[in-house]
């Protein structure tokens, strides 16, 4: 579970409700009324689902329950936890050879993991492992950009189908000019579309699309790991080498916890 999204999501409701509601003379439920408005949620919000429908086929729709999981519960990928799996499975060859490798894999959770291995054990050529490999990883990060845009794009279509709105509402408002007492609760009206294309823009879509992003950048880089690590495997590279490889590939602010954590175990491992 992700606690930052949850608690992003109910915040930005609270925010939306204060900016309403709460006013110099206290809190106004009545204000919630201004805001509301069916015709300006069809233009918008529909507007907005009738692009994207046709902009992306039915199966980018069918993602959607998927992309709000990796969001709101996703998948944790630890690289630190990759590199000592990726070591133990270096030094295991070392000892038994590429072949005891398959036996230790039968339990291994991450299918990129236990498919790469197996193309060393089952002796593929490291050349094409390689190939494989790199391939793999550019799909990977094609695929996930493509989920992506989907949520850009909405996010482009929402304050634009907001602006279509208002320019209709204001269409309305001019033809009503003679009546002066008319024109105010008019033209607030022909902003509220203005203000739900915002909303979804800044609130549902951007949001997304950056998680996923975050989300995805935290895959790009375990798997890179394995790869990096298969291949070293295969080449009968030293775990320790391997080990120092792999560390290289970590972002600053990973390095000093694998750093603070190997000084911990060693420290353990001299008192024992």
């Amino acid at each position: 579970m992700d606690i930052m999204s949850i608690v992003a999501t109910v915040l930005s409701v609270l925010v939306i409700l204060y900016g309403i509601v709460f006013t110099d003379a206290g809190i106004v439920w009545a204000n919630l009324k201004n805001f509301v408005d069916i015709p300006s949620v069809i233009v918008t919000i529909g507007g907005t689902a009738v692009a994207l429908m046709m902009s992306y086929p039915l199966g980018a729709w069918l993602k959607i329950p998927k992309h709000l999981r990796i969001v709101y519960f996703p998948t944790k990928y630890d690289p630190i936890k990759y590199i000592q799996q990726i070591v133990d499975l270096a030094t295991e060859a070392r000892i038994n050879g590429l072949l005891s490798l398959e036996s230790k894999l039968a339990d291994t959770q991450d299918v990129f993991l236990k498919n790469s291995m197996m193309l060393v054990v089952d002796a593929v050529d490291p050349e094409k492992v390689r190939e494989l490999l790199a391939t793999e990883l550019e799909y990977m990060d094609d695929r996930h950009a493509q989920d992506r845009e989907f949520y850009d794009r909405g996010a482009a279509f929402a304050p634009a189908f907001g602006m279509i709105g208002t320019l209709m509402g204001l269409i309305n408002l001019l033809k009503q000019m003679d009546d002066a007492s008319k024109v105010a609760p008019a033209m607030a009206l022909a902003l509220v579309t203005t203000f739900y294309g915002s909303v979804l823009a800044n609130m549902l879509f951007m949001p997304i699309s950056n998680k996923l992003k975050i989300r995805h950048e935290e895959e790009y880089l375990c798997k890179m790991i394995v790869a990096e690590g298969v291949q070293s495997i295969q080449a009968g590279d030293n775990p320790r080498f391997i080990e120092e490889k792999l560390t290289q590939l970590l972002p600053g602010s990973l390095t000093r916890k694998r750093s603070v954590t190997r000084g911990g175990e060693e420290a353990r491992s001299g008192r024992t």
